[in-house]
């Protein structure tokens, strides 16, 4: 019952400074964040940083500023009726996956109050290697563009079909961390499966060594 709790508590979770080490010598570049409600996690991207003709999906929501990034299963993330079995089949068995984008009218923090959000400093070349790796995890299925498959969890967001299989090995924060590692952060992947092993290392990289405030964003 103990390890069934455990899981149920992690699948809720994926349905919704100073500069890095190593970057330092890099140029200026931009600002990202990473948000986390202590179960699941997400990036954040400026629109005016995203390079002209990727992710293409943003011109869905013409007014953003901003727009969050989250990956997860494609029945439990958007599903507003979670049952045991679905929760239990997700984490069992590989199954097909969507990325969340939200689109925010405001800074991350005023969007996003009683999320952990981390500002992380990326350079112009590494910005570019996070935000390919965000475009290419959207399956298009060969077409320019995705088009959503479910209203998003917020009023300004949607779901959209992704690449790869969600699993228990293999969950919101294990994409989260891959992104920042494409992205040119010492981060390990493996062990990033829970948001708090996560937000550890992501808080790291940023120079603190304590939560900015985790207080659960509302249930995904």
């Amino acid at each position: 019952m103990r390890y069934l709790i455990a899981l149920m508590l992690l699948m809720v979770g994926c349905t919704a400074a100073n500069a890095p080490p190593g970057q330092a010598d890099q140029d200026d570049g931009v600002v990202i964040h990473v948000t986390s409600n202590g179960w699941h996690s997400g990036i954040v991207v400026a629109k005016e940083d995203i390079p002209s003709g990727r992710i293409p999906e943003t011109a869905d929501f013409p007014e953003a500023l901003f727009f969050e990034f989250g990956w997860g299963d494609a029945r439990f993330y958007p599903s507003k009726d979670v049952t045991i079995g679905m929760s239990m089949n997700a984490l069992l068995v590989p199954t097909p996956t969507v990325i969340h984008m939200v689109s925010l009218w405001t800074e991350p923090a005023r969007y996003f109050p009683k999320a952990e959000i981390v500002p992380l400093k990326v350079s112009t070349k590494n910005l570019h290697a996070l935000i390919d790796f965000i475009d290419a995890s959207f399956n298009r299925s060969g077409a320019p563009r995705a088009a959503a498959s479910a209203p998003g969890l917020y009023a300004s967001s949607h779901f959209y079909p992704a690449h790869g299989s969600f699993h228990l090995l293999n969950t919101c924060n294990s994409w989260t961390g891959r992104a920042l590692a494409a992205a040119g952060f010492d981060i390990e992947p493996p062990g990033t499966a829970q948001a708090e092993a996560l937000m550890q290392q992501v808080r790291a990289l940023a120079g603190s060594n304590e939560p900015a405030g985790i207080r659960p964003r509302r249930p995904k």
